[in-house]
């Protein structure tokens, strides 16, 4: 069975990433890329459907040990795991070098103390764990083939094959070093070069120094906020600049149920508000990326606006269900592609319009097309902005008038007009101006229950919705607002789980919510640090910093963060790490150091 989510270790090469648990086993990885079908899916399912452990040699009817310590080696993304053992002290470092051939999955062994018995056992299954690759020697190197791809497996150990395993038996003293690296080639090509290991490690590490050296906050959060970046880089896909929204699909939201989905896809959403945290922690280079992989997935057609692309603007991302996989703790069906593309989510308009608008005012080189594109917008929403859609939570229910999805079209208008008056872009100013205020009065008029003096999820509902927490953070409304305060107070009161954490909106158990769905979810932790950004900026800082450290704390032992928290199971549910928990993490360490609202 696979790890509890919190127990996994990100590593990666901006291309693709693994997933290594605490006791030394690679359950996920796709090859070559983060959409890629992967070769070891353990983590869907169970040792048949492809694995790689490596740690300390043990009975094969007990449990694998864990590792008694693991961290990441500086601000890098170098995972350093070590067992003490009877025998002794081992040491594995787990890595990807960033690339610019094939892409490798580095571990090398270092004995620290003793003798200590090691064992690899490498089972790899393709196409997510259905296929088993025929495996062979060639020059003295092992290869796994099947269809289109080979994967080659290189060490200096002795290896044998058992039950369509390949297996490394082998000891280690003070001093030595022992490298396994597994890399992927298309079949129908040469062989990869042999891998370097040592070079390879050391430049790696140079990679994610370098990169770090450009983060400007310094603030109390720093470690914290790091962290996150280097997540949020790792989520970046290098050749295009596409921000994947996790590298994992199908971990449940719900453990045991439906709510699976597969997030190895660029969000329009989520990727602009990664280029906004990016953008303000000094890191324009990603940001200039992202728009330039803008610009071509949306190309001339912006009224055919996805909420949704392929890392490289691929349109076509359709849902299927990989019945041979159980799914995470039981949890099914697994999904790959990902049905909401096609959906009318009217929020993304402003979301990108806001993240083109902060890379115009943090100075990032102008594009007249980046302009064009805002304008073209802007012209689809002028016509379109008063219907129905599925809003942010993408429900598969029926479209419904949100009232998040309004606000953000108002954003959209909003900054499409501070544009124009800067003057770098031509458009019907006052016209628009018009539109703006018709939006906020529509808002105002039937997204707002007077009784309750709170916004609502959507028009002429009584559910609450905590996305409308985000009303003052874009400047919809002033933080004193009363309506701003009383919504802020309604969301504590009905979506709040018994420890402080914030849901989406209700669920309704085994019927279907207002999402289409059965089952429950857990505290969504984007909403959670979205709540103590609201509570900070209406003067409530203290608590603020409190709900904060608390979600600080739900972090696993390397600071990384799924999608959401069971309160009732008490552990990180959802894909996993998640790009839409860290980059509001980073939003909140930078306004709290801002207001000086912090401990110590």
């Amino acid at each position: 069975m696979a790890g509890r989510i919190e127990d996994y270790a990100l590593i990666g090469d901006m291309q693709t990433a693994a997933l290594v648990c605490r006791d030394g086993t690679v359950d996920w990885l796709c090859l070559p890329r983060f959409d890629s079908h992967a070769i070891f899916a353990g983590l869907l399912g169970n040792e048949e459907h492809g694995f790689w452990r490596l740690g300390p040699a043990h009975a094969s009817d007990q449990q694998p040990p864990a590792a008694a310590r693991r961290s990441y080696r500086g601000d890098s993304l170098i995972l350093e795991s070590e067992w003490d053992t009877p025998r002794g002290t081992v040491r594995v470092t787990d890595f990807m070098p960033p690339r610019d051939g094939a892409p490798q999955l580095i571990r090398i062994v270092e004995g620290i103390s003793g003798r200590v018995p090691m064992r690899s056992a490498l089972r790899m299954r393709f196409s997510y764990g259905r296929i088993v690759p025929w495996v062979h020697k060639h020059e003295g190197r092992t290869v796994a083939v099947a269809g289109p791809d080979s994967v080659w497996f290189d060490t200096e150990a002795e290896t044998y094959g058992k039950s369509l395993t390949t297996y490394s038996d082998f000891t280690v003293s003070p001093g030595d070093r022992i490298t396994f690296t597994v890399s992927w080639q298309p079949s129908h090509k040469e062989p990869p070069p042999l891998p370097e290991p040592e070079q390879s490690l050391e430049a790696t590490e140079d990679f994610w120094r370098e990169w770090v050296e450009h983060c400007t906050y310094h603030g109390p959060y720093r470690e914290a906020v790091v962290r996150s970046l280097i997540t949020l880089k790792a989520l970046t896909y290098a050749p295009t600049g596409g921000i994947v929204a996790a590298p994992t699909t199908s971990l449940p939201e719900d453990i045991g149920g439906v709510r699976n989905w597969d997030y190895r896809y660029t969000w329009l959403r989520d990727a602009a508000i990664t280029l906004s945290s990016l953008l303000r922690t000094g890191y324009r280079e990603e940001a200039r990326a992202w728009r330039e992989w803008l610009l071509r997935a949306v190309a001339g057609d912006p009224e055919n606006l996805q909420i949704m692309y392929g890392i490289a603007g691929e349109r076509e991302l359709g849902e299927a269900e990989l019945d041979w996989l159980p799914g995470y703790e039981n949890s099914s069906p697994v999904r790959v592609g990902n049905g909401a593309a096609s959906q009318l989510q009217l929020d993304v308009y402003g979301e990108v319009t806001e993240a083109l608008h902060l890379a115009h005012m943090t100075g990032l080189a102008r594009n007249d097309y980046a302009s064009l594109l805002q304008l073209k917008l802007i012209r689809y929403l002028e016509k379109h902005w008063q219907e129905p859609d599925e809003g942010i939570w993408e429900v598969r229910g029926p479209r419904r008038h949100f009232v998040h999805s309004k606000v953000m079209a108002w954003v959209a208008v909003d900054r499409t007009i501070k544009l124009i008056e800067s003057g770098d872009a031509d458009g019907p100013l006052e016209h628009w101006k018009e539109l703006r205020d018709d939006i906020h009065r529509d808002v105002c008029e039937k997204g707002y229950d007077r009784e309750r003096n709170t916004f609502t999820q959507s028009y002429g509902s009584k559910e609450l919705d905590a996305s409308l927490l985000l009303i003052p953070q874009v400047g919809f409304l002033p933080p004193d607002d009363k309506r701003v305060i009383g919504t802020v107070e309604a969301i504590q009161r009905e979506l709040s789980t018994p420890d402080g954490f914030i849901l989406r909106y209700p669920t309704e158990g085994r019927d279907q919510g207002v999402d289409g769905l059965p089952g429950d979810e857990g505290a969504f932790l984007a909403c959670s640090f979205w709540m103590a950004d609201d509570l900070a900026m209406i003067g409530r800082v203290d608590e603020a910093r409190k709900l904060f450290e608390k979600l600080l704390a739900l972090r696993n032992d390397l600071g990384l963060l799924a999608e959401e928290w069971d309160p009732r199971l008490q552990r990180q549910v959802g894909n996993f790490p998640q790009a839409f928990s860290h980059v509001p993490l980073i939003d909140t360490a930078l306004r709290l150091t801002a207001s000086g609202a912090y401990g110590g």
